[in-house]
C-alpha cells in the first residue's frame, strides 16, 4: 500500500534521532538507544492528557500531576475530588475520572506494574485503542501501529488518500500498520507524531525540509493541503440555560457538584437549570437555589463537542444567614480558585466576579 515502506522508517527514524522534540515524558532517543526506559506511568498519563488538547497546553498539567502523584500508586491513593481539582482546565472530564479509575487498576489488579501489551492495555479504563498502542509502542517497544490526529494526516499525504474521514482511518491504520518495523517501533511513533507536529503541518507544511517526501504521493501532485479529505461537518445545535453565582457578605459562594455519570460529570458548579434545546420554554428563575434580588450579569457561550451552549447569569448578593440548600455548599473565596471548577464554570463565576477564580499571581 505504501511505495517503499521498508525504507520510510530508517529515513524517518534517521531524522528523529537529530530533531526529536523534547517533551517531559518522553525519553530522548540518544538516551533510550542506551538502554534508558520510558515510564509507563508517565507514558500513559501524557497519552490520557493530550487526548483533544495540545503538548503546549498539557505541560504545566503534567508538571504538577507527577510533582504530586509521582508514581501510579501515588495516583490510585489519592481521593477522587483531588485528582478533579488538578484536572480542572483540561476538558474531558470523564478522562480524569478513568485516570484515577484505571491508576487504581493498575494497583488492584496488576501489582503496581503497568500491562505490556496492547490487548491487556486495553482493559484499563479509559484505555481505547489507540491510547494502548501508543503506550505498548512507546513504553515497552511493542511494534504497535499509533494513529493519533498528527499521524493520521501525515500518512494521508503519503497515500494521498482521496477517501474522506472518518471513513479513511481503517486504510490509515493499515498503512502505519505497514510502515510500522520491529525496529524501534517506540521511536517510530513519536518520530511520527513530531513530523505531522512540526513540518507536515496542518497549513504551510514544510515539505521541503520532510525527510520522507521522496515518497509522498500528495507532495509529487503538489496537493499537500487537500489532505486529509475531510467529511463536512454537521451543523452544532445550541443549547441555553440560566446559572445563579449566589455571593455571600463573607464572600463565599454557593457551589454544587455535577452527578458522577455524564458531561462534567463530578465537577464542580454554582447551581442553575437544565440546559434545553434553543427555541424551547424560556428558563427564567427555574433552577435559582432560593429567593434573592437575582440580577443580570451578562450572558456566557461555551462550545461543546456536539453543542454550543449559552447561558445567561445572573448574580445576588446575599447575608451570611443565606440557606444552604441540600447538596450545596458555601466555598470561601480564598478556596475559590481550588475548586474542581470546569471552564465553563470559571467563566459564568468571572462573569458575575471577575477575578474571583484566579489565583494571585498565577494564571494558565
Amino acid at each position: 500500500m505504501v511505495a517503499a515502506s521498508n525504507a520510510i522508517a530508517p529515513r524517518l527514524l534517521a531524522w528523529y534521532d537529530r530533531h526529536a522534540r523534547r517533551l517531559l515524558w518522553r525519553v530522548p532517543p540518544a538516551e533510550r538507544a542506551v538502554g534508558v526506559v520510558p515510564d509507563p506511568y508517565r507514558v500513559w498519563l501524557s497519552e490520557v492528557m493530550l487526548q483533544q488538547t495540545t503538548v503546549a497546553a498539557v505541560k504545566s498539567y503534567f508538571e504538577a500531576f507527577v510533582a504530586r502523584w509521582p508514581t501510579v500508586a501515588d495516583l490510585a491513593a489519592a481521593p477522587r475530588e483531588a485528582v478533579m481539582q488538578a484536572w480542572a482546565g483540561l476538558g474531558y472530564y470523564s478522562r480524569a475520572r478513568n485516570l484515577h479509575d484505571a491508576a487504581r487498576a493498575v494497583v488492584a489488579t496488576h501489582g503496581g506494574r503497568f500491562p505490556d501489551t496492547a490487548d491487556q492495555l486495553q482493559s484499563l479504563p479509559g484505555v481505547g485503542a489507540y491510547t494502548a498502542a501508543a503506550i505498548a509502542a512507546i513504553a515497552f517497544d511493542r511494534p504497535e501501529p499509533v494513529v493519533d490526529g498528527n499521524i493520521e494526516r501525515v500518512v494521508a499525504r503519503l497515500l494521498a488518500l482521496e477517501t474522506a474521514l472518518p471513513a479513511a482511518k481503517p486504510a490509515i491504520r493499515a498503512a502505519q500498520a505497514e510502515l510500522t518495523l520491529r525496529e524501534r517501533p517506540g521511536d517510530f511513533a513519536q518520530a511520527m507524531m513530531d513530523l505531522g507536529a512540526t513540518i507536515c503541518t496542518p497549513k504551510r507544511p514544510a515539505c521541503p525540509l520532510c525527510p520522507i517526501n521522496e515518497d509522498c504521493r500528495a507532495f509529487a501532485l503538489g496537493r499537500q493541503e487537500d489532505f486529509p479529505v475531510k467529511a463536512a461537518k454537521a451543523d452544532r445545535p445550541t443549547r441555553v440555560g440560566t446559572a445563579f453565582v449566589a455571593v455571600r457578605t463573607d464572600g463565599a459562594v454557593l457551589l454544587r457538584r455535577r452527578a458522577e455519570k455524564g458531561l462534567l460529570g463530578g465537577m464542580v458548579e454554582v447551581p442553575g437549570s437544565a440546559w434545553i434545546a434553543k427555541g424551547g420554554p424560556a428558563g427564567g428563575y427555574a433552577g435559582a437555589p432560593f429567593d434573592a434580588p437575582w440580577r443580570s450579569a451578562g450572558r456566557v457561550v461555551h462550545v461543546f463537542t456536539h453543542f454550543r451552549l449559552e447561558l445567561a447569569v445572573h448574580h445576588a448578593g446575599v447575608g451570611s444567614t443565606a440557606p444552604t440548600p441540600a447538596d450545596h455548599w458555601w466555598a470561601p473565596a480564598e478556596s475559590l480558585p481550588g475548586e474542581a471548577l470546569p471552564s465553563l464554570m470559571k467563566k459564568v463565576i468571572e462573569a458575575a466576579i471577575p477575578g474571583a477564580t484566579k489565583r494571585p499571581g498565577k494564571s494558565r
